[in-house]
């Protein structure tokens, strides 16, 4: 049976699919309450996917706000009421001492909580402002976090913990690129993107270090549609926003977001 689970997801993908096999199978058969880390789209797809498969179960994922991209899962038997249990999210608030965050970005937040020893499934979403950041963590880890966190980069903060209720958050900001291509080829596509030759991106795809939609993909060939996510590790992440019909020269007119 598992052979034939394991044939839906990519070989890198079967320890995750094992851990959530094994929390979905003690939820329905010994009535236990699991609540994960923070979880990538893609594992929070995996999850959906398998809990579904199992009628005994019931499944909340939550990041802490209505559009986060990292989110905690709880899994649960069908009868709980998952809405009444706490997701256990905290919002760690650092603020630079006498000056801004307009030099730094996501990185210099994710690298300083990871050079603390912090595992990244403990964080979600990092919403950096120009005078303060909020950080997404686990209610576990917040205290540890609030005592620790003295520097990012090479500014010294001050950092408190905040309720929920408190956090804001930063939209999400996209720089659109209108291209025409010949094909929805991904190695095509991202080479226009961060302008880099085709044969190039092919050997990044080729090392899995690719991701569409949060799956490792390995073929340049690989057909994009409007929606999908790309990331590659080193050059950022692009999101194919909208495919608009066919040029007279027989070309695809797409429009691309690259996430700064």
């Amino acid at each position: 049976m598992k052979e034939a689970i394991y044939n839906h997801f990519h070989p890198e993908e079967k320890p995750f699919v094992d851990r959530a096999l094994e929390w979905v199978e003690r939820s329905a058969s010994q009535h236990q309450l699991k609540r994960t880390d923070f979880l990538d789209p893609r594992q929070a797809q995996i999850i959906t996917m398998l809990a579904n498969r199992n009628p005994d179960v019931a499944l909340r994922l939550d990041g802490g706000y209505e559009a986060a991209e990292r989110k905690r899962a709880l899994i649960a038997p069908d009868y709980r009421n998952l809405d009444d249990e706490p997701i256990g999210i905290a919002v760690l608030e650092a603020k630079p001492i006498g000056a801004t965050y307009q030099e730094l970005d996501h990185g210099d937040f994710l690298g300083a909580l990871l050079g603390l020893g912090i595992k990244r499934d403990r964080i979600g979403d990092i919403h950096v402002h120009d005078t303060f950041a909020h950080i997404i963590v686990t209610d576990e880890m917040a205290d540890y976090l609030d005592i620790h966190l003295r520097q990012v980069h090479r500014l010294n903060v001050l950092t408190d913990v905040l309720p929920l209720d408190q956090l804001q958050a930063v939209a999400t900001k996209l720089e659109e690129i209108s291209l025409t291509v010949a094909s929805m080829r991904l190695d095509g596509i991202a080479s226009d993107v961060y302008r880099i030759s085709r044969s190039k991106i092919v050997d990044p795809i080729r090392a899995g270090r690719c991701r569409v939609n949060w799956k490792t993909e390995e073929d340049p060939s690989e057909q994009l549609k409007e929606g999908d996510v790309v990331s590659f590790k080193g050059l950022g992440r692009f999101k194919v926003i909208e495919v608009d019909g066919v040029t007279k020269k027989g070309r695809i007119r797409v429009k691309i977001g690259k996430f700064i």
